[in-house]
């Protein structure tokens, strides 16, 4: 009973830290919704120094993201993306990206980048960038939790071994 209980916590344990996406405070994320062959979200504001993050895991679809400027590309289509790109000071303008192989079906998308000493004046995209932020610092505490219970997982399997092989030699 007990070992499979420890199986279990090591199985939650990799779970929770198989997932992990970690992204700095400001990087905006932009996904892909598979459903609609669009990218989520599809039309951002950033101010320059900030990073975009190309991120899906899984989809059932390959996808990239390439600018149409041909200023980023995030590679090949993949089912699995994980691609930075940081606009520098003196960037600042529009920049359209596609999904290659689903552009004409409308998956584009497009980067707005204000100067950094110019407000943003679009508050709504400010608050999706927060809420973006959030998920990459709610990633780091998972990972954080996720490495706990492994540790916690592997202490216990090495007692628990140990007060096995002891009874084994008693007898």
């Amino acid at each position: 009973m007990r070992y499979r209980f420890l199986t279990l916590l090591t199985a939650l344990g990799v779970l929770l830290t198989s997932t992990v996406v970690i992204a700095q405070d400001d990087d905006v994320i932009i996904t892909v919704d598979s459903t609609n062959l669009q990218f989520s979200p599809s039309d951002i504001t950033i101010k320059e120094g900030q990073a975009v993050r190309f991120f899906w895991s899984g989809e059932l679809l390959a996808h990239n993201a390439v600018s149409t400027d041909g200023l980023f590309d995030s590679g090949e289509p993949s089912r699995n993306v994980d691609y930075r790109f940081v606009f520098e000071t003196g960037m600042n303008g529009s920049y359209e990206f596609v999904c290659e192989p689903h552009e004409q079906l409308g998956m584009v998308g497009k980067i707005t980048v204000q100067p950094m000493d110019e407000p943003q004046d679009e508050p709504g995209e400010t608050e999706l960038g927060k809420s973006e932020s959030s998920k990459g610092r709610f990633h780091i505490i998972s990972y954080g939790l996720g490495m706990i219970v492994l540790s916690i997982s592997v202490f216990l399997f090495y007692r628990y071994g140990d007060l096995k092989s002891t009874r084994f030699r008693k007898k």
